[in-house]
């Protein structure tokens, strides 16, 4: 049901507070939960023919697709990809009036996007770059800069990049072949929630292992520029204090004690 739930994150303001599991699990939640839930509420209580329900099922992704794209003001090329898809989709399967084609559909689009994931990996912004990112640098801008410095002068960082939307593609693909054939050789009333736990089954395995195998130690790299950073600030500082003959130059460019007598930590 619906398009496949790969989460399109957004960069996470310093000090912002919320679940980030949750808020991570909320685009499969409504992309997936609630299209099914819809489906059986269409079918079994209003009396919806299949193709009915699992058309109008199938809007509550593409709307929220659309939702993202306006409150970010940004093309977001994963997103774009994914209503189109989905769009032309829907269209194909109005035409042929064929349930198990709907069904197929959603596969279809899982296939598209994960071998669109494949292709960019070839190039120097791997699609899953754009949410991979804010979540690796919590939005702040030392974190930024960091991500920067790696990317240019660590072959094992660019690595980690490029196998995280490898693993992302993998996984859809992988999805689909299976959605696929359970389209045509299972009852569509049972594939539409099965197609569900499908798409949960693929999209948890792939956060456990690309979250695992990448984004945790390129967090961690991460982590360890900034410090570094600051560390050669500090001792920039700290040498023109000395060249100055003024101690408290290098206190106050290292932002060690500030007047009113706190730490503060940053240059």
């Amino acid at each position: 049901m619906g398009e496949c739930a790969v989460s399109r994150s957004r960069p996470v303001a310093e000090g912002e507070r919320g679940n980030p599991l949750l808020k991570s699990l909320t685009p499969l939640i409504v992309d997936a939960g609630i299209p099914v839930a819809l489906y059986y509420v269409l079918s079994d209580g209003f009396g919806f023919s299949t193709m009915a329900a699992l058309g109008w099922s199938s809007v509550v992704p593409a709307l929220r697709t659309v939702w993202d794209l306006v409150m970010s003001r940004s093309v977001n090329g994963l997103a774009l990809l994914m209503l189109a898809v989905n769009a032309v989709g829907l269209a194909l399967s109005a035409v042929a009036g064929d349930p198990r084609l709907m069904m197929a559909k959603d596969s279809g689009v899982s296939s598209v996007v994960g071998i669109a994931i494949l292709l960019s990996v070839r190039t120097k912004r791997p699609l899953m770059t754009a949410g991979l990112k804010p979540w690796v640098t919590k939005g702040s801008a030392a974190g930024n800069a960091a991500w920067d410095r790696l990317m240019a002068g660590s072959e094992r960082f660019r690595r980690a990049e490029r196998r995280f939307s490898a693993i992302w593609g993998t996984a859809l693909l992988t999805e689909c072949v299976v959605k696929v054939i359970g389209a045509y050789t299972v009852p569509v009333h049972t594939m539409v929630w099965l197609g569900t736990v499908l798409t949960v089954v693929a999209v948890l395995a792939a956060m456990l292992i690309a979250g695992g195998s990448c984004a945790d130690p390129m967090e961690k790299m991460v982590k360890a520029e900034v410090e570094a950073e600051v560390l050669v600030g500090a001792e920039v500082a700290v040498h023109s204090g000395v060249l100055t003959g003024d101690p408290g130059v290098a206190r106050r460019r290292t932002g060690v004690v500030r007047n009113d007598g706190k730490m503060a930590g940053q240059l």
